[in-house]
């Protein structure tokens, strides 16, 4: 628990509580602070696996915690913008992703009580989606426009992109994991 990698673990699941209070404050700039501690959270999710793996510094606990703090900070993100902007347009990708997350967690867990967690490996098409959800809520935290540009409705189409790759990448895993759920070959 003593290393850096762990600590910028920790750090991100303490934001959680405070990207919370942040977002309910009722006073002005709260979008903007709420924005710099998602990003923050964002940011420490790369660097604690790449200084890990740089560092020589994986341990179980932060293989266990890292993708945890990730779905965390991004289910109640997704959680408090729908409660402030209760539209089906934006309610329908989250319900998605959060779907998706449980899904796939359940889907792990399971595999590894068989012996066949490798099966179940974060893919490309996982980490595409954490990019594109990551900077998705940003923009959707920020909401107003920048520049001239539509933040709200671009932030948009990039969550139902991330919705996109996040079903795309669950059929991935759930083909892989198929014959160990059936006994059967995957589905062509």
């Amino acid at each position: 628990m003593n290393n850096i990698p762990n600590l910028l673990t920790f750090l991100r699941i303490g934001l959680i509580p405070v990207f919370v209070i942040v977002f309910y404050l009722p006073m002005n700039g709260t979008r903007l602070i709420c924005l710099g501690i998602f990003i923050t959270a964002a940011i420490t999710d790369w660097l604690d696996g790449y200084l890990a793996r740089r560092w020589h510094q994986t341990t179980s606990l932060g293989a266990f915690l890292d993708p945890v703090a990730d779905k965390l900070i991004v289910a109640v993100a997704l959680v408090l913008l729908v409660q402030a902007d209760p539209t089906p347009w934006l309610a329908l990708p989250a319900a998605v992703i959060i779907g998706r997350e449980i899904t796939v967690s359940a889907l792990r867990e399971w595999m590894a009580e068989i012996g066949a967690r490798t099966q179940v490996a974060v893919s490309a098409a996982g980490k595409w989606k954490t990019t594109l959800q990551m900077i998705a809520i940003a923009l959707l935290i920020l909401r107003e426009p920048l520049f001239g540009l539509p933040i709200a409705n671009i932030a948009l189409v990039l969550l139902y992109l991330a919705a996109g790759l996040t079903l795309w990448s669950m059929v991935q895993y759930l083909r892989a994991a198929w014959p160990s759920l059936t006994g059967q070959p995957p589905p062509p």
